[in-house]
């Protein structure tokens, strides 16, 4: 018998009894639906997440006082005074040549912000001109503040988008307005583009201000918490190294001493979300695979079932020439054919899902090697189902057969 006689074979078996086959067929479309989805909601997931990453300013790196604990995390901000203001100058000029493009100082605080009868608690921070650039951030109107009022220590600032909506509910124009920040009177010089969540909350709930006049006047400390630097393209690497080789020579630090600092880079932080999120794609793809192999367990009892309904064929098709080789394949290609339509069906079904979870905001794309996942999985499950009930009917004798009522 030729490949496509023993489709044909298959075809009329699974259609002669359409509810059977149906429901033979549900485990393996439920089982590669959900891999396939499960796959695309963390693929979808991973990606949403390294663009929040890179939305918050691209090569950037972080410089945190204070040794070892988290690389990732801002542990201890503020807990060591040892960054210092000279040290942005300082790692600008050296390393301009060689890896940094831009380097600014930061503080970061927590206060009431009023307008009018408006109260708001919200972040300050307090940072250069720079800023703008290390962020990859514009003005959506008005300016950003300049050397010169970060060296006159000026009360003036920038708004996120959230504040504006929580101090000017109304569409007032901000630009030009005085704000309070704690008893401080601040005048509004200019209000940022909107960028959405980032990787620690709401990018657009913050007020920008000289870092000097944040430091000075609203914290009251003389000592700068942290280092924001945008390094050159594809230099992230060597700006990390050659940073701590400034710092460790400023600071003095003895050669074994570990340093009393931790740079994060942004590259760091997108492969440690891109790991996270492939053990959690693998975790939910191997959950929902667990129906394959419920599904392969039910059509592997269909199918024993069915060899023994159809006995009396299969002595008919011996007695008539068909060899034990024949009944073999067509009792097989009929599982595969039967796990393979629910594959097919599963994909339709997870295509259905990923694109009414996108109508929910919910980040899951359609992978196609996930597709040729789910149909390579369920063609093999299906050659595993089928192939004890095809050897049984392989093995049957042809006399015994004929008699079988």
């Amino acid at each position: 018998m030729r490949f496509f006689e023993f489709i044909k074979l298959a075809m009329f078996a699974i259609t002669r009894n359409k509810m059977r086959a149906f429901l033979t067929m549900l485990g393996i479309i439920v089982g590669v639906g959900a891999v396939i989805a499960m796959i695309g909601i963390g693929e979808g997931s991973k990606r949403a997440s390294i663009a929040l990453i890179q939305n918050m300013g691209s090569n950037m790196l972080t410089i945190f006082p204070g040794a070892g604990g988290s690389r990732f995390g801002p542990s201890a901000i503020g807990s060591a005074d040892i960054l210092l203001e000279s040290d942005v100058p300082l790692i600008q000029q050296e390393l301009a040549q060689s890896s940094v493009v831009a380097a600014s100082p930061q503080v970061q605080t927590t206060r009431p912000v009023i307008f009018q009868a408006n109260n708001y608690v919200t972040q300050i921070q307090g940072t250069n001109p720079f800023f703008l650039q290390i962020r990859g951030w514009e003005t959506e109107s008005g300016r950003f503040f300049t050397d010169a009022e970060v060296r006159g220590m000026a009360k003036v600032c920038v708004l996120g988008q959230t504040v504006v909506d929580n101090l000017f509910p109304n569409g007032e124009d901000p630009v030009g307005q005085v704000i309070r920040v704690g008893a401080l009177p601040f005048q509004v010089i200019g209000v940022l583009e909107k960028k959405g969540a980032g990787m620690f909350g709401d990018q657009d709930d913050l007020i920008v201000a000289p870092y000097t006049t944040v430091m000075r006047k609203i914290m009251g400390r003389d000592k700068i918490q942290r280092i924001m630097v945008s390094a050159q393209e594809g230099r992230a690497e060597l700006a990390e190294s050659e940073i701590t080789a400034l710092l460790r020579q400023r600071m003095k630090t003895p050669g074994r001493d570990e340093n009393p600092f931790m740079i994060r880079k942004q590259d760091d932080i997108l492969k440690m979300q891109s790991d996270q999120a492939m053990i959690l794609t693998t975790l939910l793809a191997v959950a929902a695979s667990i129906s394959l192999v419920v599904g392969g367990i039910g059509i592997s009892n269909i199918m024993l079932v069915s060899v023994t309904e159809r006995t009396r064929e299969i002595g008919v098709r011996r007695a008539l020439g068909a060899t034990k080789r024949n009944i073999l394949w067509q009792f097989l290609t009929e599982a595969i054919v039967l796990s393979i339509l629910g594959g097919l069906i599963g994909v339709a079904f997870a295509l259905g899902a990923v694109t009414i979870l996108q109508n929910f905001k919910v980040p899951a794309i359609m992978q196609e090697w996930a597709v040729g996942l789910g149909l390579g999985f369920s063609g093999l499950v299906g050659i595993a189902a089928g192939f004890l009930p095809a050897l049984k009917a392989a093995k049957l004798d042809v006399i015994d057969a004929l008699r079988y009522e």
